[in-house]
């Protein structure tokens, strides 16, 4: 009878330690914030971006959020190499092709 509820306090442990650690997927993919060298040209691009980087994040974030979801990006991060996020990835590359320099 011990070893039962002995079993039952590791399941609710282990519930409440994988519940921890989507909740904390799910809040760092919210939160990636690109730091881009704006005084550097990015790329093949013969003019700075510089001036069109608020409209640029605010799209790529929208296309980031539209595209991912909590089960793409725990499947994403868990094979990636630089374990990040499907939704940091697609955040990074789309303010890439737009012509900025992001340096995280």
């Amino acid at each position: 009878m011990l070893d039962i509820k002995g079993n039952e306090k590791k399941i609710k442990k282990m519930k409440k330690i994988l519940a921890i650690f989507v909740l904390s997927l799910l809040f760092s993919a919210c939160s990636f914030k690109p730091v881009i060298d704006t005084a550097g040209r990015s790329g093949t691009y013969n003019e700075d971006k510089a001036k069109e980087i608020t409209n640029d994040m605010q799209h790529c974030k929208q296309i980031a959020r539209e595209n991912s979801n909590l089960v793409s990006n725990f499947s994403f991060w868990f094979m990636s190499p630089q374990a990040e996020t499907k939704y940091t990835s697609l955040y990074r590359k789309c303010l890439v092709n737009r012509g900025h320099s992001v340096l995280n």
